[in-house]
């Protein structure tokens, strides 16, 4: 399903697809500026797996992302001997152990 057809605002697409701002926080940007954007929580599915994570809203002209978290929750992470998507056999819990 694509959520952004070129040309429509933010606020229609999150209406549409049901996903309520429920907080804002600041986010650096590639150029190093900072901004404040709201976020919602919302269910996504990819390449046929369901997972959920954080909606942010920016501006209209912005370029839609799938971040790295949603996609290693799923359990898909990006090759980067080829730069292409690969499904992992497991969804490895011993990076989150460490780490909790």
């Amino acid at each position: 399903m694509t959520i952004r057809k070129q040309g429509e605002k933010v606020e229609f697409i999150r209406r549409r697809a049901g996903i309520k701002p429920v907080g804002k926080l600041a986010y650096e940007l590639a150029d190093g500026r900072r901004v404040d954007y709201e976020f919602g929580l919302a269910q996504i599915e990819f390449m046929g797996d369901i997972t959920a994570g954080r909606v942010i809203f920016g501006p209209d002209d912005a370029e839609p992302l799938l971040g790295m978290t949603q996609l290693e929750s799923a359990g898909i992470i990006i090759d980067p001997r080829t730069g292409n998507l690969k499904r992992l056999p497991a969804i490895p819990l011993k990076h989150f152990a460490r780490t909790a």
